[in-house]
């Protein structure tokens, strides 16, 4: 009951209208010289409310770590893997432009928006502004990093001439179809359809673009694979740090000193993510991922996300082909 009261305390002393709210103020001036109005950004942030369940969701995000087979059961089902092969059909055209244009293939990139939103179906209830002001100034430890997030938020809010209360997004402020973040809508976000806005809250050829750019961006690499299955020794070399998301430093050669070979040919200066799943309560197995895998993991620094997307890019190509036949 302390908590509940304190919680209920601290939203009823929020303020965020520049008016009488220093911060947000501050905001205010900085983004003016970037171009906008001024009297829009006072309007904006006076409306922006203090969320309580913003900041508990926030502290409640680091649960339990799954297990692969865990996390695996929560996106690869039989309706998503249809519904995406659905997405694909719908949409062959944009995303056989998308492979054209940036080299992601349609199933990869069909994949990333069915994992984030169920293929546009659930985008978020969030109002983006107030979960974004709420962690611009009062998450204890990132308030830094979501300030950044909320200046580019108004910006392209203003931008794209929406008010910044009718957007709604996740609970950290992630956007539309492929819940971009604020920062990365700006650098990646691409009017495919060259209707002259970005639009991806509501626009699914934008939104194809959109994932297409970014990996392009991060080094995707055309017609690469994402991961192989291998083989190896029963207990893990301990020598070797698996299911890391960061750069690839370790090759096929370096694997196959330690006993894990790739079931698929690899270069041995290829370089390579090893990883060690639970595919039941009691059984591991070796995979390693190539540099697409890496790349996946720009988007969800997870080897699980980066796993799940993947196993489902290929069932969701495995189901439009069956039904395509």
């Amino acid at each position: 009951m302390a908590c509940s009261a304190s919680a209920t305390w601290a939203a009823e002393e929020v303020d965020f209208d520049p008016r009488v709210n220093e911060q947000t103020r501050q905001l205010v001036s900085e983004l003016v010289e970037l171009g906008i109005p001024e009297q829009w950004l006072m309007q904006a942030l006076g409306q922006a409310t203090f969320r309580q369940n913003v900041l508990d969701a926030m502290a409640g995000a680091a649960e339990r770590r799954l297990r692969w087979f865990e996390y695996r059961d929560i996106f690869l089902n039989q309706q998503r893997i249809e519904e995406g092969a659905e997405f694909m059909r719908e949409h062959a055209e944009t995303l056989a432009r998308a492979e054209e244009v940036f080299g992601v293939a349609p199933e990869v990139i069909t994949a990333i928006i069915g994992v984030e939103t169920y293929y546009g179906r659930h985008k978020g209830t969030h109002k983006v502004l107030d979960s974004l002001a709420t962690l611009a100034f009062h998450h204890p430890q990132r308030g830094r990093f979501f300030r950044g997030e909320l200046a580019a938020f108004l910006a392209i809010a203003y931008e794209q001439g929406v008010e910044p209360e009718t957007l709604y997004g996740s609970y950290a402020g992630a956007m539309g179809y492929p819940q971009f973040i604020p920062t990365s809508y700006q650098a990646y976000a691409v009017d495919f359809d060259d209707d002259g806005i970005r639009d991806l809250w509501n626009n699914p050829v934008d939104a194809i673009g959109s994932v297409a750019n970014y990996f392009a961006e991060h080094g995707w690499q055309r017609d690469g694979a994402i991961y192989h299955d291998a083989d190896g020794p029963q207990e893990a070399p301990e020598g070797i740090a698996f299911n890391q998301t960061s750069r690839p430093t370790l090759t096929a050669a370096d694997m196959v000193e330690q006993g894990i070979t790739s079931e698929a040919p690899l270069a041995p200066d290829a370089p390579v993510v090893p990883l060690l799943l639970d595919f039941s309560e009691d059984e591991q197995g070796y995979r390693l991922g190539e540099f697409n895998f890496y790349v996946i993991t720009r988007y969800n620094h997870s080897h699980l996300y980066g796993m799940a997307v993947a196993e489902l890019a290929d069932a969701i190509q495995h189901q439009f082909e069956i039904e395509h036949d």
